[in-house]
């Protein structure tokens, strides 16, 4: 169950008009965070970044599923669930024995995941496969939208 602060922050970025994928990105960040506070653990960061996804298809968020290729028929199908179960409104309650087991699982991996290092290594290798053009448009991007508030502090400081 995600905390209440992470679901308020993506309700935020909803009444924005924020991109669903920046909705999903609080629920991502809060998976960091368990990994490195040691509520548990991670194989790896695409599986701390898969759970952050998958509790965020359930709370809600219109994230699309992968697409054949890009994932396995596996990921596709539990994407899809995910999404059917933030869909509805079922009073259900997660079986206790299933989270215990789940929970003592990741328990059990490392905490590396989440690291800096782990995640910038994350990050290049996903951009790598993107192609030039697609990282020049996120750069130009990131630049347009950056925050104004460093290009004032270093106007004072003239």
């Amino acid at each position: 169950m995600p905390e209440k602060e992470t679901m308020e922050r993506a309700r935020q970025d909803a009444r924005e008009g924020k991109s669903p994928s920046t909705q999903a990105g609080e629920f991502v960040r809060e998976e960091m965070h368990h990994v490195r506070e040691g509520k548990h653990g991670a194989a790896s960061p695409q599986q701390a970044i898969a759970i952050g996804l998958s509790k965020a298809r359930r709370a809600g968020v219109k994230l699309p599923t992968p697409r054949p290729g890009k994932a396995s028929a596996e990921t596709i199908k539990q994407a899809e669930r995910d999404e059917r179960k933030g869909q509805s409104h079922s009073p259900r309650q997660p079986s206790p024995t299933r989270s215990r087991a789940t929970t003592r699982a990741l328990k059990r991996e490392g905490h590396n995941a989440a690291s800096h290092a782990s995640l910038s290594r994350q990050a290049r290798r996903v951009a790598k496969k993107r192609g030039p053009s697609a990282r020049h448009n996120s750069a130009v991007k990131a630049s347009r939208t950056r925050s104004r508030t460093t290009s004032r502090r270093t106007r004072k400081a003239k």
